[in-house]
């Protein structure tokens, strides 16, 4: 009620209204939030800092938190998200240090997992592994733009899905060793390429067409997760150990997301630029699934391993 003050509101937070509709919810936050504007620039000057945002924090777990379980939101998210809302310049809130966690960049949970005898070990970086790193490069895209395993030439015009399969009764046919099925792939990207693989894996007689004149080499490295990598060992093992040989792990330490600014208010959280928003590990759930850990590897690197284990030579069609 607009008649309460912030003490009725600091003791309805332990009961909460009985409202479940969040979209009445919603309509009578706003009607609220426009009085409580009015009566905060009154008693602001009046009213000690530390009553003023419990009766804040009340106020938004009593307006806004809903009864059910699938209603829930998170406690602090809605009370940043009431103070947004309604437009309040509390200026000291957003004031102070951000907590020191948040510029640890290997916490001492994710040192524990990276210190076990199963954790992968790190390549040190050398003029010699860049080097290697480059030169594996390299020759892939020498293949590419040589055409290697591509279908061209006289092949092009003989190639086995220019004629029909051979017809059964009616519209049917039997599937036989020498006759499988015939799969037809549109684009020759990484999904085309694995899907192509695994068509192949089943033994499906596969044709994969590709707009591009060659593969090119474009973009940037591709992180391969555990769970990916799994897939495609059991698509083809060759593939999996080639990959795993060409890439680096990058599953020995912590990734993320940072912060490229100051943001953040004492109720949802202080963040200085450079802060860590969220950290993860992927190595802990990969060695509990028994996966393989993380990679990255350069677009034309797996472009060419697939190419040459993937499926028979003449597959591609640039």
């Amino acid at each position: 009620p607009r008649s309460w003050s912030w003490q009725d509101a600091a003791n309805a937070s332990s009961t909460r209204f009985g409202c479940t509709n969040t979209s009445v919810q919603y309509t009578f936050l706003q009607q609220t939030t426009s009085s409580a504007s009015n009566l905060v620039n009154k008693k602001l000057a009046a009213m000690p800092s530390t009553p003023l945002i419990i009766g804040l924090a009340a106020t938004a777990h009593a307006l806004v938190a809903p009864t059910t379980p699938h209603q829930r939101l998170a406690p602090t998210n809605a009370v940043a998200d009431l103070l947004r809302d309604a437009k309040l310049d509390i200026p000291w809130l957003a004031e102070g240090e951000a907590p020191k966690e948040n510029k640890v960049n290997t916490p001492d949970s994710a040192k524990r997992i990276f210190a076990l005898p199963t954790a992968p070990k790190r390549v040190e970086e050398s003029p010699e592994r860049v080097e290697e790193v480059r030169a594996r490069a390299r020759t892939a895209a020498a293949d590419a733009a040589a055409l290697r395993g591509m279908l061209t030439g006289d092949a092009d015009q003989t190639a086995w899905w220019r004629s029909p399969p051979p017809a059964g009764e009616g519209t049917e046919r039997d599937l036989t060793t020498d006759e499988p099925l015939r799969v037809l792939v549109a684009g020759g990207g990484l999904a085309g390429l694995v899907t192509a693989a695994a068509c192949h894996s089943k033994g499906m007689k596969v044709a994969l067409f590709e707009q591009a004149s060659s593969y090119a080499p474009y973009g940037g490295p591709i992180q391969i997760q555990s769970n990916a990598l799994r897939a495609i060992q059991r698509i083809n093992p060759q593939i999996y150990e080639d990959l795993v040989q060409a890439g680096t792990c990058t599953a020995d330490r912590v990734s993320g997301l940072k912060i490229g600014y100051k943001r953040g208010n004492k109720l949802a959280g202080l963040y200085d630029k450079g802060d860590w928003l969220v950290r993860f590990d992927t190595l802990g759930p990969a060695l509990e699934a028994e996966l393989p850990p993380t990679v990255v590897v350069d677009r034309p690197v797996i472009q060419q391993i697939f190419v040459k284990h993937g499926f028979p030579a003449d597959t591609v069609r640039i």
